[in-house]
């Protein structure tokens, strides 16, 4: 199957989906059957998944430790990996192994446990992050919650189910100027 072939089954294909399968670790999903919908999914000659979206809601991980080997077993193409849903999960923070996947344009986190606003800055080096959901995240709770994470994301064009205006981006932006120092003030802050 060449490149061009591949692009276009995997935009009609179904995800592979394993939600809802209490799924404490990821290496459970080698042994684990997805879940089946309308459509079959369709398989490589190898056995693996030709989709791009891989579903993991609504189960208990808290780490995502070996992601990408795993993504390796089960599809044929993880770098082309496009949609992760990890919503409803134990997941503390946003594990850098996430990263890694960069052609990622859809990430699902909320309904999980992570603390800090700060996890957000992981993200700022997928390219292709459009939409990401947070909400019901204890970071919901923090100041100036929606506006930190469209400052550091600026790209995304869907945050929390809720399309981003271009009056979010400058509130953002007027939040930002009033809240995050430059790196140089806060260097000389530090000094002093």
């Amino acid at each position: 199957m060449n490149k061009q072939d591949y692009m276009n089954t995997w935009v009609q294909e179904p995800p592979l989906d394993y939600s809802f399968r209490s799924i404490h670790i990821i290496q459970d999903l080698v042994n684990e059957e997805p879940r089946t919908g309308l459509r079959t999914l369709k398989r490589s000659k190898s056995g693996k998944s030709l989709t791009q979206s891989l579903w993991l809601n609504n189960n208990v991980l808290n780490d995502l430790r070996d992601l990408n080997q795993v993504a390796s077993k089960l599809l044929e193409h993880p770098e082309n990996l496009a949609w992760i849903d990890l919503s409803f999960n134990d997941l503390t923070s946003i594990d850098p192994v996430l990263t890694t996947f960069f052609n990622l344009s859809i990430l699902y986190l909320h309904g999980n446990s992570i603390q800090h606003l700060g996890e957000v800055n992981k993200l700022a080096i997928l390219p292709r992050l459009r939409s990401l959901t947070l909400h019901g995240n204890p970071m919901e709770e923090e100041k100036g919650y929606r506006q930190y994470v469209l400052c550091t994301l600026p790209h995304i064009t869907t945050f929390d189910f809720s399309g981003v205006t271009k009056a979010d981006r400058t509130t953002a932006e007027v939040w930002k100027r009033m809240n995050i120092k430059p790196k140089k003030a806060q260097i000389k802050q530090n000094i002093l």
